[in-house]
């Protein structure tokens, strides 16, 4: 059981939460909380002292004091006026996601929401009752404003939702279900659209998915290495001691672990070649600084999803504060670095799968196969992985480089966040794809050494990988393998074998870069 409001979400806990493998709630004592603050701002509605959003207007209308009569209209208007999404639906669990974290926000305390908007969220998300949400019209400042609005109309009988696998209006839903509409009370509406929740929920898809990047980029890479007769010096322990990143030594010491009785290595330890290229030697250096930005949007978005970030906070019925604790900022800077770091998994890996075709390294023939001519081999898979690496750099342009000013200049600097969030996302689905080309690369490369084997670790990889592909001696159609490489890494079923066959307990410092 989890408490919203009053445990700590991890990024774990909020994808078994989304994923139904743990049930969330609110407590008695939270309840308690939220149902004071909401008393408070009711107080406060009723006064005459102007304060934002509770008796006056939004954004550049924040002097425009409203009358207690107009209050509950008021709150009703912000959902709908600044409903503006537009383009393609954004992922249901995406959506759902952002429900769970703004519960979570919201139980805190400081909001002053009405708990019966609190439930209606909830019953919601246990009856997967998912919202539509456009992906474009957030800038990432005052909250995102636009994409939360879509979130919430269901609340007040409005929008489409996500219900029985089909997109229908929610007052089909609420007809059915014998549901009423709520009636939203002073601040309710500000409270459920200022916030970060996109751009949060973004990131916690960006950490577990480049999580999944990273962890096959190694297993791939050791692959590739034992495929080619790559060296192991470069992952000794006294090369990464001397210059020691977290991320390196962390990656060093998993391909060493991962090649450790290899007859193939064995079998060239005398040869003449003197170093191997970047992109099989610099295998610790360049996964190892981007398991370092894994590890810093890792941390922010956990300090993220803990917080309070709409506006105005409200304390106690005589001391609120209008900030800025909504800007995404926070978010906006690490998940465009987590974004150049995922392109630069998928661009070295690229170049290790062009490194196979050359037929200069291993004895493996050009093209990994011995027919060509007649056949191509696999010369135009790497063609999609070269397009896809291409495709995230253009992608990598930083989002939070840019500001363009809206609400009459009342939110003059804004993050773009929710851009780079979406971008990130992106990015790091095309690297499954690059990745799942270097597995089926590495996987024939490998077959060109028999009958040698690799480590106990990697014949398993290996052999789970045939078992779901089957070696090529001829053309085919390459891009089924790709897609069921892809979905072998979708599955993180490599990742499982790798651990299986691991049994030395981790250390505290190796969990950081295994957990989240």
């Amino acid at each position: 059981m989890f408490n919203y409001g009053k445990d700590t979400l991890t990024i774990g806990k909020a994808l078994q939460i989304l994923r139904g493998e743990l049930h969330a709630a609110i407590n008695a004592s939270t309840r308690k909380k939220i149902q004071k603050c909401y008393d408070e701002v009711n107080i406060i509605a009723q006064n005459d002292a102007a304060v934002y959003g509770i008796n006056t207007g939004f954004g550049p209308l924040c002097n425009t004091k409203i009358s207690k009569d107009e209050t509950k209209q008021l709150q009703r208007n912000i959902l709908l006026s600044h409903s503006v999404g537009v383009g393609e639906p954004i992922d249901k669990d995406i959506s759902k996601l952002m429900m769970i974290l703004k519960v979570h926000a919201l139980s805190q305390g400081f909001s002053g929401i009405a708990l019966e908007v609190l439930d209606r969220i909830n019953f919601l998300i246990e009856n997967d009752i998912v919202p539509v949400v456009p992906e474009q019209g957030s800038v990432g400042a005052s909250g995102d404003l636009a994409p939360l609005s879509h979130l919430f109309l269901p609340l007040i009988g409005e929008g489409k939702v996500f219900y029985n696998n089909k997109i229908t209006n929610t007052s089909n839903v609420y007809k059915k279900l014998k549901v009423k509409a709520l009636e939203l009370g002073p601040k309710a509406g500000l409270a459920l659209i200022n916030g970060t929740q996109f751009i949060a929920a973004h990131a916690v898809m960006v950490v577990e998915k480049l999580h999944t990047c990273l962890a096959h980029a190694d297993i791939i890479a050791a692959l590739m290495i034992e495929g080619l007769k790559g060296s192991t010096s470069p992952f000794l322990q006294e090369l990464h001691a001397i210059r020691p990143y977290k991320g390196n030594i962390h990656v060093a010491k998993r391909v060493h672990h991962y090649l450790k009785g290899s007859q193939i290595l064995k079998s060239h330890e005398d040869c003449d070649r003197v170093q191997d290229p970047y992109s099989l030697r610099c295998v610790p250096q360049v996964h190892g600084a981007s398991r370092n930005a894994w590890l810093h949007l890792k941390e922010c978005v956990e300090t993220e999803i803990n917080s309070v970030t709409d506006n105005p906070v409200v304390f106690s019925k005589d001391f609120t504060i209008s900030g800025g604790n909504f800007h995404g900022q926070p978010l906006a800077l690490p998940l465009d670095y987590a974004c150049l770091a995922a392109s630069e998994l998928g661009s070295i890996s690229d170049r290790r799968s062009y490194l196979s075709l050359e037929g200069k390294y291993g004895g493996v023939p050009k093209l990994l196969m011995q027919d060509t001519g007649v056949n191509s081999g696999f010369m135009i898979l790497q063609y999609t992985g070269a397009a896809l690496a291409s495709e995230n750099k253009g992608l990598c342009f930083p989002a939070s480089a840019d500001s363009i000013p809206t609400s009459l200049g009342q939110e003059d600097h804004v993050s773009m966040g929710s851009i780079g969030g979406r971008k990130a996302l992106k990015v790091c689905n095309n690297v499954v794809n690059i990745l799942a080309i270097e597995m089926l690369c590495a996987a024939q490369a490998i077959d060109f050494q028999r009958p040698l084997k690799s480590s106990k670790i990697l014949e398993k990889v290996h052999t789970e990988i045939r078992e779901n592909i089957t070696h090529a001696k001829e053309d085919r159609i390459f891009s089924t393998d790709i897609l069921k490489a892809a979905k072998l890494i979708e599955s993180k079923e490599l990742i499982s074998i790798t651990q299986k066959a691991s049994h030395s307990a981790k250390s505290e410092f190796e969990n950081i870069f295994e957990t989240y």
